[in-house]
């Protein structure tokens, strides 16, 4: 598998960038901001954005025992509170879409432990890692590859 060469205009580069620290900002968690790129990143298979979110995530302050356990976050019991177990189900929902819409259920229980802006700040975190992760992949970027 090799990378493909097509770089991503600067424009594009710097919008992404924009609405992905815009989000983090207004979602106030650094920690559960990367537990949400991460969890994303392993469902579409991005080697580049796991490596560089798992990284972050540690200086964040994310337990090891969390990254751990991410990919099987919904049979870790108390691992994740019921704030990061939201996130993570959204993150899931809006990820893979398999019913063609995110479940009323999941929904609810997101928005009962965000605000509106949290909850708005979450999407667009969410809806801003899955497009650099289908960036990455689409272009076979390796991890902690400069060349993007």
């Amino acid at each position: 598998m090799t990378a493909r060469t097509t770089r991503l205009d600067p424009g594009v580069r710097a919008a992404l960038k924009a609405v992905g620290a815009a989000a983090k900002r207004g979602l106030g968690d650094p920690g559960l901001a990367e537990l949400v790129q991460v969890r994303a990143s392993q469902l579409n298979h991005c080697a580049f954005c796991l490596d560089m979110h798992l990284g972050i995530a540690r200086e964040q302050g994310v337990s090891g025992q969390q990254l751990n356990l991410l990919a099987a976050w919904d049979e870790a019991g108390e691992v994740f509170d019921a704030r990061e177990r939201a996130a993570l189900a959204l993150t899931e929902a809006v990820t893979v879409l398999t019913e063609g819409f995110v479940p009323d259920a999941v929904y609810e229980e997101a928005a009962r432990h965000f605000d509106a802006d949290g909850l708005a700040h979450l999407l667009a975190l969410i809806a801003t890692i899955n497009t650099w992760n289908r960036l990455m992949v689409a272009r076979r970027i390796p991890a902690g590859s400069t060349e993007w």
